[in-house]
């Protein structure tokens, strides 16, 4: 299960989902071999070929974060200074001290906010809405538009379905054998008392009760809580973070338990953007993401960076190292062959030395290799 064009080019059959995301998706769209995929129409034969180009101009550094005898792990007593005010890539071999340099060194200082790989748990209770902390805002704007408490509009709590207890579905325990699940015959799956129902909120032509409302993809709840008496600004800066990751399709009451851990790594992602700092530590931001969502992760990045905050990502995908202001490369090799400094400077003089194995991918990735053999 794979996103990577070189792992999808060397299958021997190709099975690709969609057309698009959540309800979008769920089809075969195609399946065969990588040239029928790459005339296929689909989003990943489309994308298949995509190449990110350095960028012709670089930001400036507005300062550095100094690092001083850093020797956690195999690192090999590291000074560095980490430019400020750009996007810096901090990338090289798998064990090659990435991570150790970074969280090590950066993390956990004043005005860093670091989204790293741990993963986040939830039950079949959470979901995007609770994760995010929207759907106390969302419960309050209901509560005042109807004139009742906001406890109600919450499914563990007193608007709640007595008969599933919120859940949605009842559990049936069968021993020994996996337990199994039905939807609730009470409520019929929306988790709420049937009196709740009834409240809704967003004016006469556009009115929705909670349940609706949980049940709508991100992208369209952006829509309904900008304008008119769902208009709630706090609710849609966190539908917009969510939309920039490449959730859009996600539905806010869907359970965390459905999510895949790339979707679950983006969620985690879009919640930490919104915490106050200057320097914002991501790792490995395109795990899980499709080929087609990578130019908007970028946008988001230039975003992060344009607004006046820094940024540091932990990376191995060439189109970042690509876009990248700065780049940090650590090496020579993984575990003791590695923990060292081998390049620091912009992705255009790193793939122009291509002395280290970072520099000699990147080079073949924008195409700088096969140039430079034939201007030879």
């Amino acid at each position: 299960v794979e996103h990577k064009p070189e792992t999808i080019a060397i299958a021997d059959h190709v099975v690709d989902l969609g057309p698009g995301a959540g309800t979008a998706g769920g089809r075969v769209v195609y399946e065969g071999g990588l040239d029928g995929l790459k005339k296929s129409g689909t989003l990943t034969g489309k994308h298949l070929d995509d190449r990110a180009s350095l960028k012709p101009s670089v930001r400036k550094a507005k300062g550095a974060l100094k690092v001083r005898g850093a020797k956690t792990n195999n690192l090999r007593n590291v000074d560095v200074d980490i430019p400020l005010g750009v996007l810096v890539v901090v990338t090289g071999v798998a064990g090659s001290g990435k991570s150790s340099l970074i969280h090590g060194s950066v993390s956990g200082r004043d005005g860093v906010v670091t989204i790293d790989q741990s993963p986040i748990h939830g039950s079949r209770r959470s979901n995007p809405a609770t994760y995010t902390d929207m759907l106390e805002p969302i419960r309050k704007a209901f509560a005042k538009a109807n004139g009742v408490k906001p406890a109600l509009f919450s499914p563990n709590s007193e608007g709640a379905c007595p008969t599933c207890n919120g859940a949605g579905v009842t559990y049936l325990d069968l021993g020994m054998m996996s337990g199994v699940s039905t939807v609730c015959i009470e409520c019929e799956g929306k988790r709420f008392q049937a009196s709740v129902l009834g409240y809704t909120l967003g004016g006469k032509s556009n009115a929705l009760n909670i349940a609706q409302v949980l049940d709508l993809p991100v992208d369209e709840a952006l829509k309904f809580f900008s304008t008119g008496e769902a208009k709630l600004p706090p609710v849609h800066a966190v539908l917009q973070r969510l939309s920039d990751v490449g959730l859009g399709y996600v539905r806010l009451g869907q359970p965390l338990t459905t999510l895949s851990g790339g979707e679950r790594q983006r969620l985690k992602l879009a919640s930490h953007l919104g915490e106050d700092g200057g320097v914002y530590v991501l790792d490995e931001p395109t795990t899980g993401l499709h080929l087609a969502d990578l130019q908007q992760l970028l946008g988001l990045l230039d975003r992060i960076v344009d607004a006046g905050k820094s940024v540091i990502v932990i990376e191995h995908h060439q189109s970042v190292m690509a876009h990248a202001d700065w780049i940090i490369d650590l090496g020579p090799g993984a575990g003791h062959d590695g923990g060292k400094v081998v390049f620091e400077g912009t992705p255009a003089e790193l793939v122009a030395k291509q002395h280290t194995l970072t520099g000699q991918h990147l080079a073949d990735y924008v195409g700088a290799t096969k140039a430079a053999k034939k201007g030879r």
